[in-house]
Parts: structure tokens; sequence; C-alpha cells
């Protein structure tokens, strides 16, 4: 019998295997992880559930100097005002003392919301297929397995008409300056190529966090806007302060990617107001991860 081989990103049972681990850290990253699961412990102290790592620097892809550090801590009631602010100044703290990595980000949640039925597709899949265990139990042992199918897709993106006026007053609102805009450029065209992959993920048939294969699947399925996803690829790692492509984004691009994937996969559960949303901070907290 022919052996079944796992297809982009899953395992042999087709469940969307986790990335990333703590083996493949680059070297030159180390002292920072380091640094930063000392810190964190340090400040949250007996707060902290568990405490995570996501993006390039656990998938073994980052880039000295170009690449941010991207935590997710989990603590044991909800996050206050004082534990966002207490994450910030962790987050001053290892930008300004590691050169290895351009910005540091920590987001913070409470167990009770990454294990309940309203983020289970969303915020408890990021932890369990997204994010590598740093300190305390892992919350991935009480999440299931997940495919990347229509339920997937719809929850974790299915938001995006309902950001897009924000993006717009964003955009009204930002410094004219182009160092002022990049950031901008930078984390909206990350939501867009994942929002574009995952309109498509179920038929494409599995899972990738890069940015570029992300593009070509979406091309493969949609080749009249495919090369708009490719140059939003670009711009997701190479950003321009180039206010032409904000509008573009707000103005074409998102309102047709919106229409299309509420047509396709229907529109993300509501979230209690203040609540956030799982991957709208996180791919899209996870527009930071590089």
């Amino acid at each position: 019998m022919a052996e079944t081989v796992p297809r982009r990103g899953l395992d042999a049972q087709g469940y969307i295997a986790r990335e990333g681990s703590l083996g493949l850290v680059p070297r030159d990253f180390r002292p920072v992880v380091a640094a930063a699961r000392d810190r964190v412990l340090d400040v949250f102290g007996a707060r902290m559930h568990s405490a995570y790592l996501y993006g390039s620097i656990p998938r073994g892809t980052a880039r000295v100097g170009r690449s941010d550090l991207d935590l997710l801590v989990a603590l044991r009631e909800e996050p206050t005002e004082a534990d966002r602010a207490d994450a910030r100044v962790l987050d001053d703290g290892l930008d300004s003392e590691f050169a290895q990595i351009d910005g540091s980000g920590t987001l913070l949640s409470s167990r009770e919301r990454v294990l309940s039925d309203l983020e289970t597709y969303d915020l408890g899949w990021f932890v369990a297929c997204l994010c590598t265990p740093l300190l305390g139990e892992d919350l991935a042992e009480y999440l299931p397995r997940y495919r990347p199918d229509t339920l997937l897709a719809r929850e974790t993106n299915g938001d995006l008409g309902l950001l897009l006026p924000h993006w717009r007053a964003r955009i009204a609102g930002a410094d004219e300056s182009d160092d002022a805009r990049r950031p901008l450029v930078r984390f909206m065209s990350r939501r867009l190529v994942r929002t574009g992959f995952t309109l498509v993920m179920p038929r494409w048939g599995g899972w990738t966090s890069d940015l570029g294969e992300m593009a070509e699947a979406f091309a493969s399925y949609y080749p009249a806007r495919g090369e708009q996803m490719r140059i939003a690829a670009v711009l997701g790692c190479e950003p321009t302060g180039d206010t032409r492509v904000l509008r573009s984004y707000v103005d074409d691009l998102g309102p047709w990617l919106a229409g299309e994937y509420a047509r396709v996969h229907g529109v993300k559960a509501a979230r209690p107001e203040g609540a956030g949303a799982g991957s709208g901070v996180p791919v899209s907290v996870r527009a930071r991860a590089r």
C-alpha cells in the first residue's frame, strides 16, 4: 500500500500541524528568547497561566535586524489596563536592548477566553497551531485538532468587512511621513494576504504562514487579482509609505475581498463589544509576525 504523504502543513491525518518549535529558533535570536522567558515570568508571575512565541522566530525564518519578537501571554484572569501597561514596558525593554529584533509585541488574553467556544476556531486555533509553548501548561491540550475547512476560514478572517472602516480612519489620521505610513502598509498588506489565503485555503487543502506562498495559492484561484496579492505579499515584508497603496487597499482590494469572503464562507461570529478578535489581533495579531 502506498504511503500517504502529508500535504502543505498538514499531518498524516490531514490536520494542520503545529508550526514552529524552540529548537528552530535561530542562534542569533536565542538570547532574545531567553530574556523574554525570564522577563515574562518576572512581570506576570502567578497571574500568568502560560506564554508562547509565534511568528518567524520559532519558525526559524527570522532575519536579524528585520524581524520582530512576537509573544502571547495567557493570564489566569482577564487582562487589565495595568497588565497591558506592563506588557508595553516589557516590549520596550526587549526592543531597546536587543538589536536582533525590530520591535517586540506581547498579546494578552485569558485562559478562559482562549478555551471559550466563541474562540475555538480563532484564538484557540491560533494557540494550538501557530504558537510555540514557552512557559506554563500548553492550552493546546484542551483544544481540538483543526482542518483547513470553511469553518476555520470564516472564524479566522471573516471579519474584514467590519475592519475596513477602522482602516480608513487610521489612514486618515496617520502622519503624512513615510515612516508613519510604512507600518500601516505592512500591517494591512499582511492582513489582506492572509485573508486572501484563507479564502482559498479549503480548496488549496493545507496551511502555510509564508506570505509569498499564500499569495500564489490565492492567485491560482483568482488570477485576475493575483498580481495585487503578490505585490501585497512583497509589501508585507518590505513596506513603502505610499499612500496610494493604502487607498487601493480600502477602496478596491479590501472591499472586493470582504465581499467575496462573505459570499464563500460567511461572516465571522460577532464578538462582545470590546472583546477584540482572536485572529483580528494576532493574522491579524499575527499581522506583525514575520
